[in-house]
């Protein structure tokens, strides 16, 4: 497990660093259980490819009512390799997470399981645990979303859930798969392995409880590729409450 806690002065330059499965092109999620499984990796970690496969493995094994997104962190790439997939926006999700969750740091890789509990992301048999014991649960909101593209390589979202006012929805446009030949710093010389990459992300107040939102899709990808995930999170205690997924249908497919 590698862990940066990261402290940035702007106004200076500097930077410190301490160590410490196919679903409907229009989904309603049932009453059962469910499990949004948030792993934050970096190609430029060595110990985060085994986190991507016990990713991958729980993205095989569990086909309805777990979501999986994997966030790719930005710290690491001034450390020897820039991953692609990375955004700063992403490592500003985990500090609030770190924030919520009372962390003295955050690091990679880090699973955070509906917005509740955190763990290393490589720790195969607490994922499968906690996954295991969200699924016991109730959904008791409710999630609807569609997913279309447009003619200009964008995906219009439009959704309605019921968490409630007090909540905000996440939706997040997810590469299917993805794969890097590493040619520097840690994972130099490797072949890495992604599974739902999270290429653009976007959060609304729920305050209507319906909305549209648009997404980009990535240069050199097609609809194809890519899946839509919506997931209701309580604005205090960012603990989820319901979520769903979509295949994004043609634009002559609405």
């Amino acid at each position: 497990m590698k862990s940066l806690f990261i402290l940035a002065s702007l106004a200076a330059g500097t930077i410190w660093f301490s160590t410490e499965s196919p679903k409907k092109a229009f989904a309603i999620q049932n009453q059962d259980g469910f499990a949004v499984v948030e792993l934050f990796t970096s190609e430029g970690c060595s110990s985060c490819p085994p986190a991507d496969i016990a990713a991958t493995e729980l993205v095989n094994e569990y086909k309805n009512n777990v979501f999986v997104l994997g966030f790719h962190v930005d710290y690491w790439d001034h450390l020897g390799w820039k991953d692609i997939f990375s955004n700063a926006a992403y490592s500003k999700r985990q500090q609030q997470f770190g924030t919520i969750l009372g962390l003295n740091s955050i690091y990679t890789p880090q699973v955070v399981v509906n917005g509740k509990k955190e763990f290393v992301g490589s720790d195969k048999n607490r994922l499968y645990a906690t996954v295991e014991g969200e699924l016991k649960g109730m959904n008791a909101a409710r999630i609807s979303l569609k997913a279309t593209k447009t003619d200009n390589n964008m995906v219009a979202v439009s959704y309605t859930a019921s968490a409630g006012s007090s909540s905000i929805v996440n939706i997040a446009l997810i590469q299917l798969r993805g794969q890097t030949e590493v040619k520097r710093g840690e994972n130099s010389g490797k072949r890495l392995m992604h599974i739902n990459i999270v290429r653009d992300f976007k959060s609304v107040n729920n305050s209507k409880e319906q909305g549209n939102i648009i997404l980009s899709i990535p240069e050199g990808l097609s609809s194809g590729d890519c899946r839509v995930i919506a997931y209701a999170q309580n604005k205090n205690d960012w603990h989820i409450t319901t979520a769903a997924e979509a295949e994004i249908a043609s634009p002559g497919n609405k």
